[in-house]
Order: structure tokens, then sequence, then C-alpha cells
């Protein structure tokens, strides 16, 4: 009954640490699992233990197993927030300021945190993420700046070190790019001066965030969110 007991203890220890991976984004979706042995090795447990916790979130659709590539994360988390907003959204275009209005406060909450809690990693992959807009940019790839432009808002989330912050994002504002070109190629095809007032925004987001300034994080995020929604007004008038 004890060894019954404690399997089952090891078992729950494990699945808390694989979903507190999910939830804090080191998981995202569409990454790979470590094999097996590893995750054994890492949190010192049997390779059974491990796989019973991989069944079990499996079970719960958060992760798929390919047969002879491993075992991936699923958008089950997102796609269980998303649905059925996606449809409403697609149907109803006129939700877009509800949604921008949305955006403003998550979006601008979310950079405040960032510029706060970002470490030498976050910081790194929101230049990086920066750069990579910056030649899109130079190339005037618009498919290519508004896939930059997704990521880089991806990871302030995730700069952001709240796991409901990140999954508010990645489960509904994610969602919501599919639908809504807001702020991808769509309004970047308006003219060639909001292109470059996007990016100029961007820098100046990233710049507050990277340099630890909090409060110019989040106004500059939600001016960046405001420009947005006054260039959408004025595309439906």
């Amino acid at each position: 009954m004890a060894t019954t007991m404690q399997t089952r203890g090891r078992v729950e220890a494990v699945l808390r640490k694989l979903e507190t991976g999910l939830l804090d984004g080191s998981l995202p979706a569409g990454a790979r699992l470590p094999a097996e042995r590893l995750l054994a090795e890492q949190y010192g447990v049997s390779r059974n233990t491990v796989r019973e916790a991989i069944q079990r979130l499996a079970a719960r659709g958060l992760l798929r197993s390919r047969r002879g590539a491993g075992v991936f994360v699923t958008d089950g988390l997102r796609t269980g927030i998303a649905s059925p907003w996606g449809q409403l959204v697609a149907d109803h275009p006129a939700l877009r300021d509800d949604i921008l209005e949305f955006r403003r406060v998550l979006e601008g909450a979310t950079a405040y945190f960032a510029a706060q809690r970002a470490d030498a990693a976050d910081s790194a992959r929101i230049s990086a993420l920066l750069a990579e807009l910056e030649r899109a940019r130079a190339a005037d790839d618009k498919a290519g700046e508004a896939g930059a432009d997704a990521r880089l808002h991806e990871a302030i989330a995730l700069a952001s070190h709240n796991t409901m912050f990140l999954h508010l994002h990645t489960s509904i504002i994610g969602m919501l790019r599919e639908h809504i070109t807001i702020n991808g190629t769509g309004l970047r095809e308006q003219d060639a001066d909001t292109s470059a007032q996007l990016l100029m925004q961007h820098r100046g987001v990233c710049a507050a965030i990277c340099g630890h300034r909090p409060e110019e994080a989040r106004t500059a995020m939600q001016g960046h969110i405001d420009f947005v929604r006054s260039r959408v007004q004025g595309d439906e008038e």
C-alpha cells in the first residue's frame, strides 16, 4: 500500500513539473519533450513514472505522441480558451474595437511586468526578434514583418514571467491574430508610413523593456495599441 502511494506521489510530482512547463512557456505548443530517459534522470524517478505522467497529460489533450518522432506539446491550452471565439470573431468584425480595448489593458500590463522581470535570456530573445522585424522591414517583406511582430509580442508576454499573462496572450490574442489582420500584413499594406511607425513603436517598447523601465514600457505599448486602433477605425470609415 505504501509503495503504491509512493509511486502515485512520484507520478503526481512529475505531472506538476510538466504542467508548470506548459503554463510558464518553457514547454510551448509544438515543442518536443526530452526523451523519457532524460526526464527520468532530471526528476530522479523511473522511466515508468515519467511515462505515466506523460500518458495522463496526453489523455487531457495537452501532449501527443508521434510514432518515431517523440512526444510533442499540443495547442490544447490555447484552443481551450479560444474556441468558439475564433468563429465569433471571424463572423463579427465589429468586435475589433472591443478587442483592441482589451489588448490595450492586457498588453500594457504585460509590457510593464516584462520590464520589471525580464532576465538576460528574455532581453536577448526580444532583441533578436526586433532585429528580425528590422530585417523584414528593410526587405519590404510585409508578411515577414507580421510574423516577427506576432512572435515579438509573445516574447514580451513570456518575459512578464506571469503564467496568466502568457496564457491569455497565447490563448486569446494569438487566436485573434489568425482571424483579424489588425496589425499584421493588412495594416502594413495601408501605406509605407504605417509600417515605419509600427517599427518605431516596437523599438520604443523593446528599449523600455530591455532597459527595465516599467512605466515607459506600459505607456509605449498602450501608445502602440492606440495607433493600431486609430488606423483600423480609419480604415473602416
